[in-house]
């Protein structure tokens, strides 16, 4: 199961998807910093953390480390659309309940993910759009 982040390891895990290359801690430090008082500290505390739980990987630059995602943040969210899935004593009825919740163009999103997937939509479209 993946854990969900915390505020401040989401705020940081943010900051290193967008950035999509190695990042200090004195980057994210700085940029945090527009948002919130923070501690060098903390910001490498927390990116320690998430290095340990296998969030990030770091490389040695001198003194300091780059951090860099092991994966993208779509694979974050869909692991964690997964395991809320899982918990369901019963799935078809969750996804159910899923998709009444989406907007429109949510379910159209999901209509282009499952052409990409291979999957027939077909089966997905309302009766009036086949």
């Amino acid at each position: 199961m993946v854990r969900q982040l915390g505020e401040l390891e989401n705020d940081i895990m943010t900051r290193v998807w967008q950035w999509n290359r190695p990042v200090t801690v004195r980057e994210v430090l700085q940029d945090l910093r527009s948002e919130r008082e923070i501690a060098y500290t903390t910001v490498m505390t927390v990116l320690d953390k998430l290095y340990r739980k296998g969030w990030v990987r770091r490389e040695r630059a001198g003194r300091a480390y780059r951090y860099e995602p092991v994966s993208s943040r779509e694979a974050y969210t869909a692991a964690l659309m997964n395991d809320a899935w899982a918990t369901s004593d019963n799935p078809a009825a969750a996804l159910v309940h899923f998709f009444g919740m989406m907007s429109p163009e949510q379910r159209e999103w999901l209509r282009d993910a499952l052409r990409v997937a291979g999957v027939d939509t077909e089966e997905t479209r309302p009766p009036e759009a086949r």
